[in-house]
This record gives structure tokens, C-alpha cells and sequence, in this order.
């Protein structure tokens, strides 16, 4: 498949599933995107379309920014750190945006991770 038919086809998949989530103000939108060798977090009140907070790999607050990369390792490590993010923002529970990713592997270790770290889901 050529790569520009892949991506239109995601695309397509990101709005079938953002016609059913979406967050408020009281309850945001976490969004959670993995690109091949970076990981996106964000938390989104839809209402307004403001983003609330936000943290990446890439991110300089990050911790060992160098060393994170797109694999379940950093995917709990920044999960931890997004739950921290969103608490000191006042943002407790979330509705989980996966980006039309499967729930396993990285996604699944990136949500325990942020589950353990307090938001609830």
C-alpha cells in the first residue's frame, strides 16, 4: 500500500473515532499519538479547543529526554509524568483518546502507567 494511501486511511479512522469522543472541561480528552520514534501526549477540552496541558518525548521538561523513545519502556515513563502534568492542572479523570491505536502493548503500558498516577479513566 503506498504510504500516502496509508496515511489518508488513518486520517479517516481519527475522525470516524472523534465523532464519538470527545472532552469537556471538567472531563478533557487525553490524546495519545505515537509516531515511529516519538510519543504525544495531550489534554483537550473539546468545548473550548484548548489544549490543557501536554508533554512528548521531545518535551524539555521530560525526564532523560535523550533516552525516550517510541517503546513501552518510555511510554510508562511518560504516562507517569502525564498524570503528574494533568494533576497539577486540576485534571482528574479523562476520557482516553488512543489515536485509533490498538489498546496493547505501548498504548496499554502508556494508560496503566497514567491510571497509576491517579487520573481515572
Amino acid at each position: 500500500m503506498r504510504p500516502e494511501q496509508k496515511r489518508k486511511l488513518l486520517q479517516r479512522r481519527r475522525w470516524r473515532i472523534r465523532k464519538h469522543i470527545s472532552g469537556t472541561g471538567e472531563r478533557p480528552r487525553m490524546s495519545v499519538r505515537f509516531t515511529g520514534k516519538n510519543i504525544y501526549v495531550q489534554f483537550v477540552d473539546d468545548e473550548k479547543g484548548v489544549t490543557l496541558a501536554a508533554i512528548s518525548s521531545m518535551h524539555k521538561d521530560a525526564p532523560d529526554r535523550e533516552s525516550l523513545k517510541a517503546n513501552v519502556a518510555s511510554a510508562e515513563k511518560l504516562g507517569k509524568v502525564a498524570a503528574e502534568r494533568a494533576k497539577a492542572v486540576g485534571i482528574s479523570s479523562v476520557v482516553f483518546d488512543r489515536s485509533g491505536a490498538r489498546f496493547h502493548g505501548k498504548v496499554k503500558a502508556l494508560a496503566d502507567a497514567a491510571r497509576e498516577g491517579g487520573l481515572k479513566f
